[in-house]
């Protein structure tokens, strides 16, 4: 019988806990995501989508830009999985590094941008915990992790290009 009001209590006390965690969540980082997503909703909508998408298809023909600009604007904007919609403005040869480098920088815009992803939140604040239990600040980490998420997805974006046109080349052989 223990077993039995045990298991009862475990199960809704689990469905209890959850419920913390959400509301923790409401007052927390939802009232956050929420005006970001205004935000920036708000800022595409006074640019305008025509002005956006010009702006989008001119960064599509500069190689630095395509790989760095271009994905951390489709990341802002569109956020994710949308953001790779923004491969509509480049080349076919270009459209596999162009996702390489957005979906490599699903992770490192969230600490400056927790709107553009909140599903891998949990990426950041694993880390954040670290570093507040050394008393230091979550601003510097997340730009640090932001610029170095730049670097990296430039890198995989030149990387990707390279081998996707290699392996074209050899296919039209």
């Amino acid at each position: 019988m223990d077993f039995l009001v045990n298991a009862a209590e475990g199960f809704i006390g689990l469905f209890h806990l959850g419920g913390e965690v959400f509301m923790g969540l409401v007052t927390g980082i939802l009232p956050t995501l929420i005006v970001l997503i205004t935000a920036i909703n708000a800022l595409v909508k006074i640019i305008g989508e025509e002005r956006t998408n010009r702006a989008a298809k001119a960064m599509s023909k500069n190689f630095i830009l395509r790989y760095t600009l271009l994905p951390v604007m489709a990341m802002l904007i569109l956020t994710n999985p949308m953001a790779y919609s923004f491969g509509k403005f480049l080349e076919e040869r270009h459209k596999p590094a162009f996702y390489d480098a957005a979906v490599s920088f699903c992770h490192p815009i969230t600490g400056l941008f927790p709107h553009a992803n909140p599903g891998e939140l949990f990426v950041f604040y694993g880390i954040a915990a670290g570093i507040t239990t050394l008393g230091l600040g979550l601003g510097p980490l997340a730009v640090r992790y932001f610029l170095v998420g730049v670097v990296v997805i430039f890198i995989r974006g030149v990387v990707t290009e390279r081998l996707t046109i290699m392996f074209m080349k050899k296919e039209a052989k």
